[in-house]
């Protein structure tokens, strides 16, 4: 995946859990676990504002690009 999600670290560098946070911004566990394992397809604005409402952090700091365009044939 081209975008690597980086929630793992700053939760625990925030010292919550991942079931404090899904109480906060009301989402499953479920889905909060897909989130951080970068297997999530997509995400709600909705949720990444909670997200960094609640972790007091910024997009770039849970989202961070590769450089990598995923899905395209190799252009030379």
């Amino acid at each position: 995946m081209a975008i690597r999600v980086h929630l793992e670290e700053i939760l625990k560098d925030r010292g919550i859990t991942s079931k404090e946070l899904c109480q906060k911004i009301g989402i499953t566990e479920a889905n909060l676990s897909i989130l951080r394992s970068g297997k999530a397809k997509g995400i709600r604005f909705g949720t990444i504002n909670k997200i960094c409402y609640y972790l007091r952090c910024d997009v770039g700091d849970i989202l961070k690009f590769d450089g990598v365009l995923e899905g395209e044939d190799d252009e030379e």
